[in-house]
């Protein structure tokens, strides 16, 4: 799973998804497509944004939520944390280099 992780956030766009997420939760595909378009100068459609967020939320990093014909996208960090547990975070018993 983490690799799978890793190839999703290689990517330049889904990180940029991303990033839009962190800032405002719960967004629709429009949302997303307008925020890219507005900040980044990012031409992609629609269809190619809604790939993306696909794969974001295959690996995990994307929740959606329908609301009638609505569906809106959330920002979930849980399969960053096996990461974080990896390479961040301090190990008791480790010696410091």
């Amino acid at each position: 799973m983490g690799g799978d992780v890793f190839k999703a956030l290689a990517d330049p766009t889904r990180r940029k998804i991303l990033d839009e997420l962190t800032e405002r939760d719960g967004q629709t595909l429009f949302e997303i497509c307008a925020r890219l378009a507005m900040k980044y100068q990012l031409a992609s459609s629609r269809q190619a944004i809604s790939q993306h967020l696909d794969v974001l939320e295959d690996v995990g990093l994307v929740e959606t939520r329908r609301e009638g014909r609505y569906k809106f996208h959330h920002l979930n960090t849980a399969p960053l944390e096996p990461i974080v547990e990896r390479w961040l975070k301090p190990r008791s018993g480790r010696e410091s280099e």
